[in-house]
């Protein structure tokens, strides 16, 4: 076994390519992958083969690649090659343009048989970013086409993979231009060059290390914007620059994903001080700015709702489902939550506190009596036994705690700097915004406050936000104007 490549004087480079039955590593499989081992100065040894995927091959990707059913039906499968792709790439750096698609792809394969895939990465989109700036694109075609290397066999494992030992061996040789500790210029040594690559190749082709170490460790919001300038993505953390490395170190699965962390080319972000305060900023900037990979948030973060209405018998019953496909309830949901296993859970919860009737709360389908009436726990609404006034006095009563517990309340919270605080204002029952003031700020009545908010839009997700952040256990304190 060779040693580890930190350790190794000369480390060598397995630079890869593979084709695939499609872009997604969790169900797509390898149909050919190729290898070219370079040992810093030359390509010293190679392996390439056809893969059975053991699947069809879509015609789509046979139009691409030109490989077809017949070509890969007497080719070995993956676990009769997978000890050869073991012992070729063990104890070397893995290289390949846009490392993550292929290495997710390799990985997945190996989990499949039960073995855990590990190596060091690099990427040459990353390098090429880094040694050649300024060129229209770093796709695999047309960077070779910018610097003159000819590529045989475009979108074959074979021809892609010794296109991108050649791009290797340029970019290896290329003396970048640093500044050393006495102000004067010199060139970085390419074994340093590449070891700090290795390290900071789990990072978007566009996003340097020492943008990432910049990044505050503080609770905020933060953007991924793409080349132009334009927001893709927004979220929040405790820590921003705690889950922005989370993002970048995930094994990305798909295409789709794989082309979101490729189109991060810059990061900003907003201090917040606070969770609370940083959910809310959150909410309101991805209904603000609708970004492309916010698309699942921007709908709602909380889609499943909870909804009254009146049968034909003058029983007010409860009912949770979809906020946007509301059946046969067309109406604004009471409350919304996350999910219909907690929206269920929740109705349980009242049910139990309130002596409603699981059948009116669709919890219990039955055409007779609910399960709590058969246990002496229901006072018999579900076939007729009580009447609608007496059961309807306690649905509304169970109805009137989904709203906060005060009617109009400010939540002052830790700033975004010592001496600043946060205050999250809500007036008769209406989220109004949030803002922050000085430590000394001194108030008399919830108009005070209303002075030194920005205002913000209230919605289900925002009521949401604060409901849960007030029943959680937290160290604010909360005014009460009731």
């Amino acid at each position: 076994m060779l040693p580890e490549t930190d350790l190794n004087p000369h480390p060598l480079y397995a630079i890869i390519d593979i084709e695939t039955t499609g872009g997604q590593p969790a169900q797509d499989k390898i149909t050919e992958i190729a290898i070219f081992i370079h040992d810093g100065r030359q390509v010293v040894d190679q392996y390439s083969t056809l893969i059975n995927p053991q699947r069809p091959i879509p015609y789509f990707i046979s139009q691409l690649t030109g490989i077809t059913d017949e070509m890969v039906q007497d080719a070995p499968k993956f676990y009769e090659v997978a000890k050869e792709i073991v012992e070729f790439t063990e104890g070397k750096v893995f290289v390949a343009h846009n490392v993550r698609f292929d290495y997710s792809f390799i990985k997945k394969e190996f989990a499949d048989l039960g073995y855990t895939f590990q190596r060091k990465t690099l990427c040459t989109v990353r390098l090429s970013r880094t040694l050649i700036p300024g060129l229209p694109s770093y796709s695999l075609g047309k960077l070779c086409k910018s610097i003159d290397i000819d590529l045989k066999q475009r979108h074959r494992a074979i021809g892609d993979a010794e296109a991108t030992a050649k791009l290797f061996d340029k970019l290896i040789k290329i003396n970048r231009p640093v500044v050393d500790g006495n102000m004067h210029m010199a060139a970085e040594p390419a074994d340093k060059m590449l070891k700090a690559e290795i390290k900071t190749s789990l990072l978007p082709p566009h996003i340097g290390k020492e943008q990432v170490d910049a990044l505050p460790q503080v609770p905020g919001v933060y953007y991924f914007h793409n080349e132009q300038g334009e927001v893709i993505y927004v979220g929040k953390s405790k820590s921003i620059r705690k889950r922005i490395v989370q993002h970048f170190n995930i094994d990305y699965k798909s295409r789709k994903s794989l082309d979101f962390k490729n189109n991060i080319a810059d990061i900003t972000y907003e201090r917040m001080g606070n969770e609370l305060v940083s959910l809310l900023f959150e909410s309101a900037e991805i209904k603000r700015i609708k970004p492309h990979y916010n698309r699942q948030q921007r709908r709602s973060v909380f889609n499943t709702g909870i909804f009254m209405y009146e049968d034909g018998n003058g029983y007010k019953r409860l009912t949770f489902g979809s906020v946007n496909k509301a059946d046969h309830v067309s109406m604004t949901p009471l409350i919304a939550l996350s999910n219909p296993y907690k929206a269920k859970g929740f109705l349980f919860h009242k049910v139990a506190k309130y002596n409603l009737c699981q059948k009116l709360c669709d919890l219990y389908k039955t055409n007779g009596a609910c399960f709590d009436y058969q246990v002496h726990q229901c006072s018999g609404a579900c076939i007729g036994q009580e009447s609608p006034e007496a059961y309807n006095q306690r649905v509304e009563a169970a109805v009137d705690s989904f709203s906060f517990e005060h009617n109009s309340f400010v939540i002052i919270g830790k700033g975004r700097e010592p001496g600043e605080q946060s205050v999250v204002v809500v007036a008769h029952g209406t989220y109004l915004g949030f803002g922050f003031v000085d430590e000394t700020f001194s108030a008399q009545n919830i108009d005070d406050f209303k002075s030194v908010i920005t205002r913000y839009n209230d919605n289900k997700d925002v009521q949401q936000i604060i409901r849960n952040y007030m029943r959680s256990k937290h160290k604010d304190q909360v005014l009460v104007f009731d």
